[in-house]
């Protein structure tokens, strides 16, 4: 095993040290689930809002593993040519064109498009396979991916079967916009990321910004807790607090003061302008109470 797989499955404490070093700051529980999908070789579910660390979750294990990531990103209307692989039809037809009378095999590797789900079964070590945001394909895609987990194999009718070299770690992402079958909840390690408390996402802001004060990163864990709690089309996730924290630094290295800084900044921080219009009358108040 790779010195990241050893580490790796040793602990779920070890889980947490490991990625601490890479700057992704997991709770014991989370910690816990990457541990026990590790050991236990089944796929990890994250579940949580839009913006609470799930994809980065699945990039940060990938690197503390020292293994590739593949990325499938879902959406509506995927199916298995995106997922799976598909044939270079243009190809194999300027293939047959060229060959004369001469017989040529057009299913050979070089007209074969290999999609996430092939490139992982191909590869010749083993690979972490990120499902992002599976609930926004159909469910059709689901039983699709069901069948591929039950065993990491994919029929091609022009060349077989075709089975993973080296079995992948599959870790799949949800925003919860759709219910996922039981069937494939059961097949998982289940987690929900919810928003750290005020604490730990000053302390995500340190590791992650740049050059931010410390004062700066809790201020701007309490006012986004704030901002959080008021119904808004579109929270601002972790990485919005990151962002707010930088441009505000960098405003206020530039002439202005703390609470315009932030306010001038917002943009980082509130993407949909009925939000915007929302806290902006609100938001010196936020400003002063988060730096009391």
């Amino acid at each position: 095993m790779a010195h990241g797989v050893d580490a790796m499955a040793i602990s779920p404490d070890a889980v947490m040290s490991r990625l601490a070093g890479l700057h992704y700051l997991a709770d014991d529980s989370l910690a816990t689930a990457i541990f026990l999908a590790i050991r236990l070789g089944k796929p990890l579910l994250l579940e949580g809002a839009p913006g609470v660390g799930k994809t980065e979750a699945a990039k940060a294990v990938a690197e503390a593993l020292d293994r590739d990531l593949v990325r499938l990103q879902c959406y509506e209307g995927i199916d298995a040519a995106h997922a799976l692989y598909e044939w270079n039809y243009q190809r194999q037809l300027l293939a047959i064109r060229q060959s004369g009378d001469a017989e040529i095999d057009i299913y050979g590797d070089r007209f074969l498009i290999a999609r996430p789900l092939l490139q992982v079964l191909q590869a010749p070590e083993q690979r972490v396979l990120l499902v992002d945001e599976i609930d926004r394909s159909d469910h059709e895609f689901e039983a699709l991916l069901l069948e591929f987990l039950s065993d990491f194999q994919i029929s091609i009718p022009e060349r077989g079967t075709i089975c993973a070299t080296a079995r992948p770690l599959v870790v799949l992402t949800s925003n919860r916009n759709r219910e996922l079958a039981e069937a494939l909840r059961r097949r998982c390690v289940y987690h929900w990321i919810g928003y750290p408390d005020a604490e730990r996402e000053a302390a995500i802001i340190m590791a992650r910004a740049g050059d931010v004060a410390r004062e700066t990163a809790r201020a701007v864990a309490d006012a986004v807790r704030d901002i959080r709690a008021r119904p808004l089309a579109k929270p601002p996730g972790i990485a919005e607090a990151i962002e707010w924290a930088n441009a505000a630094t960098i405003l206020e290295k530039g002439g202005s003061p703390w609470p315009e800084a932030f306010r001038r900044a917002i943009g980082v921080l509130i993407k949909d302008e009925e939000d915007v219009h929302h806290i902006e009358p609100e938001m010196g108040r936020i400003i002063e109470a988060a730096m009391s």
